[in-house]
C-alpha cells in the first residue's frame, strides 16, 4: 500500500511539475531566457534594461511619468554606453504604447541601431503610409508595407506592438499588434543583420539616430519595451502581457522538482 501511495504521489507530483512547463509553451514567460534588452521604466528601475544587457537610458527630452516614457516632437530617448549582451540576429522588437497625439509621425516605439554604423531595425508609425505601422530599416532594406497591415487613429489606448525578424541570409518580417498578425505571412526583404556586443544601442522616439539626434518623432506613452534574441510565433506573442514577466517561476519549478527526486 506505502508503494502504491508513492507511486502515485510521483505521478501527481510530475504533472505538477509539468503544467508550468506546458503552460510557458505560450504563457507570459515564453522564452524569457531569449531576453536581450527589457524596460519597464517603473520607479526605482527608471533608467534599467532589466536584463542588464544594455547601459542605463539618456532622456533626451523624454521624461518618464508614473512609470511610462513620455517622447513627443524632439523630445526622446536613448541608451548611452556599451552594450554587453549576446549577439542579436533573429529577434522580436516589442513595446506597449498609447497615442497622445498621433500628427506626430515617422518616429519609433522601439529601435535597435549600430553604434558604429546606420544599421537599424524599429517599429515605425506613419512613414509611408498614413496612421500605418511598419518595420523601418536602413534605407529600407528590411521594410514594406504589412498587408492588411492595420489604421491606428486612437488616442488613449493602450496596445502592443510587435515585429519578427526570422531568416538565416534574409529577413522574414512579420508584424502584431495586440497578439493580431497584421502582416499575413509576412515578406522576405533584405540581409539579416547581427547586433554584436559593443555595438547596439536601443532608441525611443526618434525613428534612428545617435546622442546627436536622428529623423522622425511620436507623441505618446511607452508603458514597457522588450527585445527578444527569437523570433516569436503569433502564439506566442499572443500569451505576452504587460508587466507579465514572472521572476519565481524557475525556483518553483526547482522546488517541485527537488520534491519529487526525494522519494
Amino acid at each position: 500500500m506505502k508503494r502504491l501511495l508513492n507511486c502515485f504521489s510521483i505521478i501527481s507530483l510530475s504533472i505538477l511539475a509539468l503544467c508550468p512547463l506546458l503552460s510557458l509553451a505560450a504563457g507570459p514567460d515564453v522564452h524569457k531566457d531569449k531576453l536581450v534588452g527589457h524596460w519597464t521604466f517603473e520607479k526605482g528601475e527608471e533608467l534599467k534594461d532589466l536584463t542588464g544587457n544594455f547601459p542605463d537610458i539618456k532622456l533626451m527630452g523624454a521624461e518618464i511619468v508614473k512609470g511610462a516614457l513620455d517622447v513627443d516632437a524632439g523630445k526622446w530617448a536613448i541608451t548611452v554606453g556599451d552594450y554587453k549582451g549576446p549577439d542579436i540576429k533573429e529577434k522580436t522588437l516589442m513595446s506597449w504604447f498609447s497615442f497622445q497625439n498621433n500628427a506626430v509621425i515617422k518616429g519609433s516605439i522601439l529601435c535597435i541601431d549600430k553604434i558604429s554604423g546606420d544599421h537599424f531595425d524599429s517599429i515605425v508609425y506613419a512613414e509611408r503610409q498614413p496612421n500605418q505601422w511598419m518595420a523601418g530599416s536602413s534605407f529600407f532594406r528590411r521594410t514594406d508595407d504589412f498587408k492588411p497591415g492595420h489604421k491606428d487613429t486612437t488616442k488613449g489606448e493602450k496596445f502592443m506592438m510587435a515585429i519578427t525578424y526570422k531568416g538565416d541570409k534574409t529577413a522574414t518580417v512579420k508584424g502584431y499588434r495586440n497578439g493580431k498578425n497584421i502582416s499575413g505571412k509576412g515578406y522576405e526583404k533584405g540581409p539579416m543583420v547581427t547586433w554584436e556586443k559593443d555595438d547596439a544601442e536601443a532608441i525611443w522616439g526618434k525613428r534612428h539616430g545617435s546622442v546627436g539626434g536622428g529623423p522622425g518623432d511620436l507623441d505618446g506613452l511607452i508603458y514597457e519595451s522588450r527585445i527578444y534574441g527569437v523570433a516569436l510565433t503569433e502564439e506566442e506573442i499572443k500569451g505576452l502581457k504587460e508587466g507579465s514577466l514572472s521572476v519565481e517561476s524557475h525556483d518553483k519549478l526547482t522546488t517541485k522538482w527537488s520534491i519529487i527526486k526525494s522519494y
